[in-house]
């Protein structure tokens, strides 16, 4: 049986086989150690959806051709991506990553910084290398924004009173720039005008903020989606769901929740009671309307665009993301 993200890869399979070869000649290195690291980092590669995400997008808003640039845009995303995914486990002091060892599990934080370090001057280069300054551009913002929405979120989180605007502001940076980045890459690499390169970013933003609402929606769900149900109550995450039910309480219950989730979110039943605290105040009615708002306009964004294999594959590619169960 097709798996769906096969049919959906089914304009650029292609492109997509290409780009694993071309993506570990990029990362290619004479230092042993760093070779041995990097042939490690391109084995354990997920669904591939950011590549994805840039080569559809470049069939969609360019001359309905995939350019080389298109795979150097996917690889430096790729390229600066891992490297700040290498730091952030080192930050974490994270041994896993979607069941796979660490690289600082494995190899020491020294090592990891190193890697990291490593990844980023090669996005750097492949881009510098062939003068695609406007794709360097346009990835270089987004791990600004990558690192801000981080750092944004460390400093909000020690009062747990955050704002529905400033939640917006936290995931807007942190997941859906990166999403944006590679709808924008896309077309830029493929040549469309400046006006359909902002509308691709915008698109991919207004993507980006539904899969992290999804994302948000799977803390109470039953479905375990690579990360344990109530893990962002653990890890005293200010999500959606949570944020909408302690605006809803009355002083004394937001009181209650938010002592739970400061002080006892290691215990299973304490989490518990503010899933359950949560599912009774609407949280999740709210955050999944939210969610296909954005995904509405999203939708929106891309009917502009004509109708070609390619788009109708990056609205079965958004699809995906909003209605997976894992």
């Amino acid at each position: 049986m097709t798996s769906p993200l096969k049919e959906i890869q089914a304009p650029i399979a292609a492109e997509m086989r290409d780009f694993e070869t071309k993506f570990r000649s990029f990362m290619r290195t004479k230092v042993l150690l760093l070779d041995k690291i990097m042939t490690y980092i391109v084995k354990r590669k997920g669904k591939q959806m950011r590549p994805m995400f840039v080569f559809l997008s470049a069939g969609t808003s360019g001359n309905g051709k995939i350019e080389e640039a298109s795979f150097r845009g996917a690889a430096l995303i790729e390229l600066l991506h891992t490297a700040t995914l290498v730091h952030d486990d080192v930050v974490d002091d994270a041994d896993y990553r979607r069941g796979f060892f660490s690289v600082n599990a494995l190899w020491k934080n020294k090592i990891a910084v190193l890697v990291g370090d490593y990844l980023l001057s090669r996005g750097l280069l492949l881009s510098v290398d062939h003068g695609d300054f406007d794709l360097l551009k346009i990835v270089s913002q987004a791990v600004r924004e990558m690192s801000e929405g981080e750092l944004l979120q460390i400093e909000k989180a020690r009062n747990l009173d955050i704002t529905e605007e400033v939640y917006y502001d936290i995931i807007g940076k942190k997941t859906a720039s990166l999403i944006a980045s590679c709808c924008g890459v896309g077309a830029a690499s493929a040549g469309a005008s400046p006006e359909a390169v902002d509308k691709m970013r915008l698109f991919g933003e207004k993507v980006g903020m539904a899969f992290q609402i999804k994302d948000d929606l799977f803390d109470y769900g039953t479905d375990e989606i690579g990360k344990p149900v109530g893990i962002d109550i653990k890890e005293r995450k200010m999500t959606l769901p949570l944020i909408y039910a302690l605006n809803k309480a009355s002083w004394l219950e937001k009181r209650r929740i938010t002592y739970i989730v400061r002080n006892q979110s290691h215990k299973a039943g304490k989490v518990q009671e503010v899933i359950s605290f949560v599912k009774a105040s609407g949280g999740l009615e709210y955050a999944t309307e939210v969610m296909e708002r954005y995904y509405q306009e999203a939708m929106d964004l891309l009917s502009g665009f004509p109708e070609t294999t390619y788009k109708k594959s990056l609205k079965q590619l958004v699809q995906y993301t909003i209605e997976r169960t894992k």
